[in-house]
């Protein structure tokens, strides 16, 4: 099966979703189709010079592969340090060897919570991880790691092998389309043509090229394996330490070798197929593919199975190809062509990218990391409070089924949830933070106490349903809404003073500078542990099982939304909303630095969820006192298409669109549709020093007065992006406007979206 393959049921369904497509031009007016290839190909990226921070990149979900201007991964030097060229898998995991048998347990401390003993990894400082190495090694591993690299054996004349500044006229076009990356360049006075494609039932990078240097025997391709660098962000490629991996023959033919490769416990499979043409080792750990003509096949295929049969190029080229074609044929669609706004040309673009985008990354079956399949951060793990910003959308784009993928991790993972919650003492599934395919959480000085991530499957399970009303979701993921739910209501803890049930302490909410012990009821959190409880409850009711009592219980005595002077509160646990007129900083805040920075999550319940309790008047305050006093130097990608949400629920559509464009280090889409992470230096804090050094990110300097560059890419503001989109071009349940989110001067064809929560 396709790792995108749309369903037939969806197929079937596309008519529907067209007929069901909604318009405004100031008023309704007649729908026609949505021209998908006309729409997708407009803004097919192209590039005739290097963009440092931008290469392009191809995948399926499962696997991602990164290419330079030429169309492979040859030149690596004309690109920040930052964006590396790599070849990644969902499924490519590795560990160091643990001669000392470090656990998690070793990572916690006990912590008394409400009179009770409760373990959490958790760091008061980050010297300390250079003082406990079952930190470094716990943090550090699993983590993913590069399978290969595919690039050119470019010789002159005199055999030397070519320097980039020695290419010519480059000129190269993502077709979005057919999935097809074209690149075309001259070298040494001879042209070179190179399509560049990964197909989308196997792991396997299908490389075409047309050159007269072909046939002159100075150009072929080497397909390279390399070991994994104790250095393990950006890039966790090792291309020194030979010795420290094998690379073994299972068998060979003149034009094709398969491989085992074997990285300490690390076992994958590979193969290189020349069609027409030979394949040779070409060192330890490399295989060289040349042809004698002036066209050159490669196939590089990268699996956890061996002898995975390899389709003929013919087949090859025609199934990425429909692949793609389905993608964008089904599922939703949004075009703004005829809008009188001048930014509707780049938002519809930036749409289109981070369709593609999250096709790529975010479509696989494990929950993606930030940085998807293009490079390493936090050691390549997943930080699952980041998933629905991820993968969501596909629920409400008509493409359910790619979300379902990876929230079929959290069915199987339920068991080792359901044990951390008893180990916890409380009830249901305790999801972790930030984690490896093992499951295990990452010791922190922030992640053991963030929990804004436990109501997670039920909001994406809930997605999921309203997407499909197929009984199957309820049975799949009852007993995961279920579990959840039960976590939620057993999570909070009975304050006899307010005779109300209180959200922490311990707890870290959205916005993470405040102290895990001392902070209580953060917005979000209280609405969304509200909405995910309430929602388990219909869930049950749709399953014909009665309400649970004792959860009904809790929500009499659930703790309200924190406010005070008509504004709502980051946290309950805070006097009032910090007044930057007053120039003071309150002296809880985890880091020395004033609250009024980084998420301001408060706003989420109306925008995020629907806002049940929501007093519009009072998050309409919010809002405008946030944008009077929020350090908007100090948020992230995600924020901007949140606070759009906000503002589409509070009828400001003007306002939403802006947000969309705020004017933000962290919010510039670039040629490839990604987004960079910036942070301040006072306060970058993406990158962990570790005793081995491996949770390093180095930097690629300033990025203006006090900036550094973190990332070149941070997925979640693609996503988060198409959820605000959607929510603002589809509704929500009771919305009777259409594209409520736009204001007049758009026009917005929409088709096949769903309505938001």
């Amino acid at each position: 099966m396709s790792h995108l393959t749309v369903s037939r049921r969806h197929l079937l369904g596309s008519a529907a979703a067209i007929a069901g497509s909604i318009a405004i031009a100031g008023q309704a007016q007649a729908q026609t189709p949505i021209d998908r290839k006309a729409l997708v190909t407009r803004h097919n990226p192209t590039l005739t010079a290097v963009d440092p921070s931008a290469p392009l990149m191809l995948g399926n979900g499962s696997m991602g592969f990164t290419a330079d201007i030429t169309g492979l991964q040859t030149f690596t030097e004309p690109y920040s340090k930052i964006a590396p060229l790599l070849t990644e898998a969902q499924w490519a995991w590795h560990s160091f060897p643990n001669p000392n048998g470090y656990t998690v347990a070793d990572t916690q401390v006990e912590i008394d919570v409400h009179g009770h003993k409760r373990r959490y990894g958790y760091i008061k400082d980050w010297a300390e991880a250079n003082t406990r190495p079952a930190i470094a090694w716990i943090r550090e591993n699993p983590h993913r790691f590069s399978l290969g690299r595919v690039s050119f054996d470019l010789k002159d004349r005199t055999g030397k092998p070519a320097r980039f500044e020695d290419i010519r006229d480059t000129q190269q076009t993502l077709d979005m389309w057919t999935g097809a990356l074209t690149s075309r360049f001259t070298y040494d006075g001879e042209a070179v043509t190179v399509v560049t494609r990964v197909l989308p039932d196997q792991d396997t990078v299908f490389v075409d090229i047309a050159s007269k240097l072909i046939a002159d025997g100075r150009l072929a391709v080497i397909v390279k394996y390399p070991g994994v660098s104790k250095t393990l962000n950006p890039d966790p490629a090792d291309w020194t330490n030979t010795d420290s991996h094998t690379t073994t023959v299972r068998s060979r033919k003149p034009n094709e070798v398969r491989l085992e490769r074997r990285i300490d416990q690390t076992i994958y499979h590979a193969a290189v197929q020349a069609t027409g043409g030979r394949v040779e080792a070409a060192g330890s750990h490399a295989y060289r593919a040349s042809a004698t003509g002036t066209t050159l096949m490669v196939m590089a295929q990268f699996s956890q199975k061996p002898d995975l049969a390899l389709p003929s190029v013919a087949v090859a080229g025609s199934q990425v190809a429909r692949h793609w074609k389905d993608y964008w044929t089904n599922g939703g669609m949004v075009e703004f062509a005829g809008s009188a706004d001048p930014r509707a040309t780049e938002l519809e673009r930036r749409v289109v990218l981070s369709q593609y985008l999250m096709a790529v990354n975010a479509a696989g079956d494990f929950p993606p990391q930030e940085e998807g399949l293009f490079s390493n951060s936090w050691n390549g793990k997943s930080h699952l409070e980041m998933h629905p910003w991820h993968s969501a959308h596909f629920a409400l784009w008509g493409r359910p089924q790619l979300l379902e993928r990876s929230l079929g991790w959290y069915v199987n993972f339920l068991p080792k949830a359901k044990a951390r919650a008893a180990q916890q003492g409380v009830k249901g599934a305790w999801w972790p933070k930030m984690i490896g395919p093992d499951g295990a959480d990452s010791p922190s000085k922030v992640s053991p106490f963030i929990m804004w991530q436990q109501p997670h499957p039920i909001y994406m399970s809930e997605l999921l349903w309203r997407a499909r009303k197929d009984k199957t979701v309820l049975s799949r993921y009852g007993e995961l809404v279920e579990q959840s739910a039960e976590l939620l209501a057993s999570f909070v803890h009975f304050d006899d003073t307010s005779g109300r049930y209180r959200l922490g302490p311990p707890i870290i909410p959205v916005q993470e500078n405040f102290a895990p012990l001392t902070t209580f009821d953060p917005m979000f959190e209280v609405a969304y542990f509200r909405w995910g409880i309430e929602t388990a409850q219909t869930w049950r009711e749709r399953r014909g099982l009665k309400r649970r009592a004792d959860w009904d219980a809790v929500l009499a005595k659930w703790p309200a939304l924190p406010q005070k002077d008509g504004l709502y509160l980051p946290v309950g646990s805070e006097p009032g909303f910090w007044d930057k007129a007053a120039g003071t900083c309150k002296s809880n805040a985890l880091e020395e630095t004033c609250q009024n920075r980084d998420h301001p999550s408060f706003l989420m319940p109306l925008g995020w969820l629907p806002g049940k309790g929501v007093d519009k008047p009072t998050m309409r305050r919010t809002l405008d006192r946030m944008k009077r006093d929020w350090d908007l130097r100090q948020t992230w990608g995600w924020d901007y298409a949140m606070i759009a949400m906000t503002a589409t629920r509070l009828n400001a559509p003007d306002e939403a669109v802006n947000w969309l464009f705020f004017d933000a280090k962290n919010n510039k889409y670039g040629k490839s549709g990604m987004t960079p992470r910036v942070h301040l230096d006072a306060h970058a804090a993406a990158f962990v020093p570790t005793a081995t050094g491996a949770g390093a990110q180095p930097a690629a300097g300033p990025d203006g007065p006090g900036y550094q560059r973190a990332a070149e890419t941070y997925f979640p503001s693609n996503g988060s992006l198409l959820l605000a989109v959607a929510l603002m071009a589809g509704g929500w349940d009771g919305e009777t406007r259409r594209a409520p989110g736009f204001p007049k001067g758009w026009t917005v064809k929409a088709e096949g979206l769903s309505p938001s929560l």
